[in-house]
């Protein structure tokens, strides 16, 4: 295979050493088409009936397109359709402009003229290809040849214009593609564009949009911003144009090919929703628009609601979004990987903490909630995962905020518990993990009953007093005890039942509901032997919460010495 490669012929970019493309960002969004409906629609195995282009149609419609192109009303009875019924039926907004294309040939421009009467908004995309290698195999013509059918279009198309605003309010505007553009010679595209702009009468005021399609990807997208600054600079009318890409996804760099051909001067991007189109695809405009999103540039398109976006794709074309496609895919925020998913927590607690109105979470460039996706687990837990994951999983999904010391240990069974399955698990199973090591602890010692009180101590100290019941095997045992607190008084009670080798490390606690049953939950870290161990209580007195944590760190102790 390696020397099969020699059939290919390198391809070779033009000398530009005046671009200064290079130094520019972007600042705006670019006038976004969709090409779903033609463009995406002819690469689908079973193309879209009408129902599903009119649902299709209505959900672009939403997101916020103001130029859709809906079809080769020429080519085909079922493209002729759905253009029929959008009009007859009224159903594309006053600020919305159809799009359809045609071939620049008679009797083919004459069918598309006739399929647009009627509607409101319309701009006819014509277009001959032009490059070099389609001149050659497919037309054997010369340059000039191609020019002459571009041109003789045109003049059709301007004709035609004039006769059918004469009884109706139709406003036409004109697209043309020299087909191929990026195959062709620079010099003969520029040619070629400036005179089909002096056939269709072009002005600043009046201007055409010129499309410059990436019809088949053929080198690296800095060559492609090369020809469209070289193009947008050597054009005698280029302020009579609005300079449009449409470029194809063969070498998969159709994102960044568009990207740096809207910093090279282009104002226009045709593209689908996540990239379908023919071989490997258009330009992905979702992906576009929410680049320029997560710049702080507004995209001027909506996709706040993704999946719902991605479900009607998904139905109408049947086909699949990758579960990694940027920005929609079902695996695109969620993190396995253990430093990932400790990042991931520490950002989001960051941000809490620090109120920032800048979003600062490392690996996720951007918010999910901002594509309504905030009830997606951002955090997924298998065998790689780490301490951070679960402890994120417990704060996201239960309102369980473990204290950092807490992170290890839990982290550990959590491993623990995926390795023996063997496959990820989910955030209830993590939970259940989380009750059965922590809530339901109950033997050997179980707290009955109790009971906390102050006393003054005299001096202005008071004193607190434990009493209550602990079981034991069986047993029923009372204690008493009296402390500087409820933890020392409780401390000082067990000690009475031979529990007075355990020392205190660290506590902390915080509410887990609201209302009338708000509950508050404590952790509780003691040291036995020079082993650390966590327990966990709940209750409604905060107090009582430390004294069941308390009871659960030495029951947890002495179960694992029992193992």
């Amino acid at each position: 295979m390696n020397q099969g490669c020699k059939k290919y012929k390198p391809f070779q970019p033009i000398s530009f050493p005046e671009r200064t493309w290079p130094d520019k960002t972007i600042t705006k969004a670019p006038v976004w088409c969709s090409v779903d409906l033609r463009d995406g629609n002819q690469a689908l195995v079973n193309p879209m009936n009408l129902e599903q282009k009119l649902e299709f149609f209505q959900m672009l419609c939403d997101i916020g397109f103001k130029e859709i192109e809906v079809g080769f009303p020429s080519a085909s009875e079922t493209e002729y359709e759905i253009l029929r019924a959008l009009i007859d039926q009224d159903l594309i907004p006053d600020d919305v402009t159809i799009q359809v294309l045609v071939q620049a040939r008679e009797h083919l421009i004459r069918k598309t003229f006739e399929a647009i009467d009627g509607a409101k908004n319309v701009i006819v995309h014509f277009y001959n290809s032009t490059s070099t290698l389609q001149r050659k195999v497919v037309f054997n013509t010369d340059m000039q040849g191609v020019i002459n059918i571009a041109v003789e279009g045109a003049r059709l198309i301007r004709q035609l214009t004039e006769e059918i605003t004469q009884n109706s309010g139709i406003n036409i505007r004109y697209e043309y593609s020299p087909e191929s553009f990026s195959g062709t010679e620079m010099d003969n595209a520029v040619l070629i564009c400036d005179r089909v702009l002096e056939e269709l009468g072009a002005t600043p005021d009046n201007k055409v949009i010129i499309n410059l399609p990436n019809t088949v990807e053929m080198s690296t997208p800095n060559t492609y911003a090369d020809q469209i600054e070289y193009c947008c600079r050597s054009m005698k009318h280029r302020d009579a144009a609005i300079i449009s890409l449409h470029p194809h996804n063969d070498r998969g760099t159709a994102t960044a090919a568009t990207e740096l051909g809207v910093m090279a001067g282009a104002d226009r991007v045709e593209g689908t929703l996540f990239g379908n189109g023919e071989r490997t695809g258009n330009s992905d405009i979702m992906n576009l628009a929410m680049n320029l999103y997560s710049q702080g540039v507004d995209p001027e398109l909506d996709f706040s609601h993704m999946n719902h976006i991605r479900e009607i794709y998904e139905r109408c074309t049947e086909m699949k979004v990758h579960p990694r496609h940027p920005y929609a895919g079902t695996l695109v925020f969620t993190a396995f990987s253990g430093s990932h998913q400790d990042a991931i927590n520490k950002g989001v607690n960051f941000m809490q903490k620090e109120n920032s109105p800048y979003w600062e979470v490392p690996y996720l460039p951007i918010d999910p909630a901002d594509l309504g996706r905030q009830y997606e687990p951002i955090i997924r837990i298998n065998s790689q995962s780490g301490k951070g994951g679960a402890a994120f999983v417990m704060h996201q999904s239960f309102g369980y905020i473990l204290p950092k010391a807490m992170h290890p240990e839990f982290g550990k069974l959590v491993k623990k518990a995926c390795d023996q399955a063997g496959r990820e698990i989910s955030t209830q199973e993590v939970f259940d993990i989380f009750k059965g090591e922590y809530l339901e602890v109950t033997k050997p010692y179980h707290l009955l009953t109790y009971k906390i009180f102050e006393e003054d101590g005299g001096q202005g100290q008071v004193i607190v007093d434990f009493e209550g019941t602990i079981r034991h095997h069986g047993e029923t045992k009372a204690v008493s005890g009296k402390g500087n607190g409820p933890i020392d008084a409780f401390f000082n009670a067990i000690g009475e039942i031979g529990l007075s080798h355990y020392e205190f490390v660290s506590y902390s606690e915080h509410a887990i509901s609201t209302g009338a049953d708000s509950k508050a939950v404590s952790y509780i870290q003691l040291k036995h032997d020079g082993e650390t161990i966590f327990g966990v209580g709940i209750d409604s007195n905060i107090s009582i919460a430390s004294v069941k944590g308390i009871i659960c760190a030495i029951n947890r102790q002495l179960k694992g010495q029992e193992a």
